[in-house]
């Protein structure tokens, strides 16, 4: 009996890529010694994504969806694939077809191999506007540079996983969960494959910049305690440098030079106000996320599938 490979496609109003993305998938099986079931998971979209993907399920046995009750976002959406899919390894792509299925038989040769996580780094493609290419830039190097961990420019959420590595993600509980960072974090035997990404074929991205720094942000603080070691670096660092000003007051009052620095007393008080809002808010954010985690909500609702799990 041949071993069962999971796909997993997150999608938010993908109408116009769902089936050409399955087609692609399937033919790639052709030539495969696998079986292999497609898991889609409707992230509360308001075009006729769901529509499309219910019209599939009726056709066709190796089908599967989950709908959530609103969006979730694309985390819970691809974290809700993972609780579910029955495969001995699974497989996540996102819908647009930047990630080639063709890819699949490279990454199930290195699960032959006995790799039990294949992931992906997405070479830099020239045709994307400068500041598509900025964004992804920034990202990656602000995770790395304030995360304990370090993801390689270019990794994302096409990659392979094995079962042991899925069953290990799917005992993890926090709050909104930034699977990527986890993925790295996990260890086991992992072996990167490059490749040049497709152009979308239809919608627009869902990455702007103010949500790739909020997922950067996300990722940060849901990986390391960094940012609080930084502020504490700064608060030492300029307790010192006040330090300095010391000899400078006392010469002005030994020769009885007038000191008025109205402007500079101001700009120095609102400089350091500025630099505590900040520690505060770095603060804030891990206290936020205590918080929601106590509340012990689930990542996801989900609202109908047709995996007999759910029903």
């Amino acid at each position: 009996m041949n071993r069962l490979v999971s796909i997993v496609i997150p999608a938010h109003n993908e109408e116009d890529n769902i089936i050409v993305i399955v087609d692609r998938i399937e033919k790639v099986f052709e030539t495969l010694p696998y079986d292999f079931e497609i898991l889609v998971v409707d992230d509360g979209g308001t075009d006729r994504t769901l529509e499309v993907i219910e019209d599939l399920a009726k056709v066709k046995n190796n089908f599967f969806y989950i709908e959530f009750s609103r969006n979730f976002g694309h985390q819970p959406a691809l974290k809700a694939g993972l609780d579910y899919a029955k495969g001995d390894c699974v497989i996540s792509l996102d819908a647009d077809l930047q990630h080639p299925p063709e890819l699949f038989k490279q990454m199930l040769e290195k699960w032959d191999e006995g790799y039990e996580i294949v992931y992906t780094r997405r070479k830099e493609d020239k045709r994307l506007s400068y500041k598509k290419r900025a964004t992804s830039k920034y990202f990656y190097k602000l995770m790395n540079s304030l995360s304990d961990i370090e993801l390689e420019p270019g990794t994302a959420d096409f990659r392979l996983l094995d079962r042991k590595t899925v069953d290990v993600l799917k005992q993890f509980k926090e709050n909104d969960p930034f699977i990527r960072g986890l993925v790295k974090w996990l260890g086991f035997k992992q072996y990167a494959i490059d490749y040049i990404p497709d152009k979308r074929f239809a919608g627009a991205s869902k990455y702007n910049l103010k949500k790739m720094r909020k997922l950067a942000i996300h990722g940060v603080t849901s990986l390391s305690t960094k940012p609080l070691h930084t502020a504490v670096y700064l608060g030492f660092f300029f307790s010192f440098v006040s330090l300095l000003y010391i000899p400078y007051v006392l010469y002005a009052y030994y020769i009885g030079k007038h000191v008025s620095g109205w402007a500079s007393l101001i700009t120095t008080i609102a400089f350091f106000g500025g630099l505590q809002l900040i520690i505060l808010g770095i603060i804030g954010i891990y206290i936020g996320k205590m918080f929601m985690q106590g509340k012990n909500r689930p990542n996801y609702i989900i609202r109908s599938s047709n995996l007999k799990d759910i029903l």
